[in-house]
């Protein structure tokens, strides 16, 4: 059996994590797509195709992974033209019977079961709000129709992306949609025409439109964790639950950690810290005297300072958060959060949720940062400042009351 994963996306709407393609972003010690190859294997299939972008960011990446059991091909996608035209890219190496799947989601092992039971089938899954997807319209167990995003969607079944199909659906001439792309809906709307084309809905699915989404990911990976304390534990702390630290880590006297929570290798956590349930702290951090971290991930090689707060973020690898650094996660009057992405506002449907940062963010003491807030990659926050909005990437900005002008430029 034969897998092909499309990964060639630009993952615009990721930023400010858009660095890598968004299936490379690390947690728990290994990027996301492994936990999909992993599943896959789990799944009965021996052979992968991944389709990637001309920067072969996904084979550089995987090729340092110890992936066996699977013989995996890359294959390049020179132009983003959407991803039916992907899918043809990887034509020559094709076997009849596929099953494609979006490089940028997370389905488990019983999910790729469910489709390859049946030949051919796609997944879907039941929103309560499936305006932001493309839905299908159902007839008894099969696809009668495969609908675009809309306002008013004909069911509540949406796309999940994942198609156990012929190779041969591939000679059907289609035309490149109002996106300027070839897609493959397109494709899957004249096999649904040709014969029966089952459905199967899905539990286990994920799809990493943005960045807040890898909380819901994570949700599901720290489920897995088991207790184990590899690294070492001075006196006087708490530990409670499934907890997982990994070795040449110290957890310092009088820290307490409350599970699921997983913290990589080498890290130094504490004194008197907190870490709370939900929080998956990467390799080569320092985490500082009287830190508290609830629900956050935390890449490798971030140095967190003491006094520090953060909740229901993420903060990519190599930050460096100065003392007293607080990320607030809740809105006064608890509406459900939004933020601004590619100059628009959008709707995080999450209640709780702060900050994310960009590779290497830097800031001084005593800086607050308002839920929803987005900072790309490299910005520098000065000290004693109120952020209420998206800093971009490599931005100086600093507050009235640091005694500078407020300033936005590269540095």
């Amino acid at each position: 059996m034969q897998a092909v994963i499309l990964a060639a996306g630009k993952c615009t709407r990721f930023w400010p994590l858009n660095e890598k393609h968004k299936s490379l972003f690390r947690i728990m010690g290994r990027p996301l797509i492994s936990f999909c190859l992993e599943n896959l294997k789990r799944a009965g299939l021996k052979e992968v195709i991944i389709v990637q972008g001309k920067k072969r960011d996904i084979e550089n990446e995987l090729k340092k992974e110890k992936i066996s059991g699977l013989k995996i091909r890359y294959v390049i996608q020179e132009k983003p033209l959407g991803t039916g035209h992907a899918l043809k890219t990887a034509y020559s190496y094709l076997k009849e019977k596929i099953l494609v799947l979006n490089g940028d989601d997370y389905y488990g092992a019983q999910e790729f079961k469910k489709v390859l039971s049946f030949f051919p089938s796609i997944l879907v899954k039941e929103e309560k709000d499936p305006t932001s997807f493309g839905v299908i319209v159902p007839q008894k167990n099969y696809v009668k129709e495969i609908a675009e995003k809309s306002k008013k969607p004909p069911s509540n079944l949406v796309n999940a992306g994942c198609y156990f199909i012929p190779k041969s659906i591939l000679k059907e001439k289609i035309k490149k949609s109002s996106r300027r792309e070839y897609e493959i809906t397109d494709y899957l709307r004249k096999l649904a025409k040709k014969e029966k084309l089952a459905f199967f809905k899905a539990k286990e699915w994920f799809p990493l439109s943005y960045c807040w989404n890898l909380f819901d990911i994570k949700e599901v990976l720290i489920k897995s964790l088991k207790r184990e304390i590899k690294g070492t534990v001075e006196s006087n702390c708490q530990i409670k639950g499934r907890v997982f630290v990994e070795q040449g880590t110290i957890i310092k006297s009088s820290s307490h950690i409350e599970g699921p929570v997983y913290i990589g290798k080498n890290c130094q956590i504490g004194p008197n810290c907190c870490i709370k349930p939900g929080s998956v702290i990467g390799d080569n951090c320092r985490v500082g005297q009287a830190v508290e971290i609830k629900n956050t991930i935390l890449g490798a090689n971030n140095k967190v300072s003491h006094l520090s707060y953060l909740g229901d973020s993420i903060v990519e690898e190599g930050a460096n958060l100065g003392a007293g650094t607080i990320i607030a996660n809740l809105r006064f009057d608890k509406e459900k959060i939004k933020t601004v992405v590619n100059g628009k506002i959008v709707e995080t449907k999450r209640k709780k949720f702060g900050s994310v940062f960009g590779k290497g963010v830097q800031t001084g003491i005593n800086v607050s940062i308002m839920p929803g807030v987005l900072i790309g990659r490299e910005a520098v926050i000065g000290p004693h400042t109120l952020v209420k909005e998206n800093i971009k990437e490599g931005t100086a900005f600093y507050s009235h009351f640091a005694g500078f002008k407020k300033e936005k430029k590269r540095i």
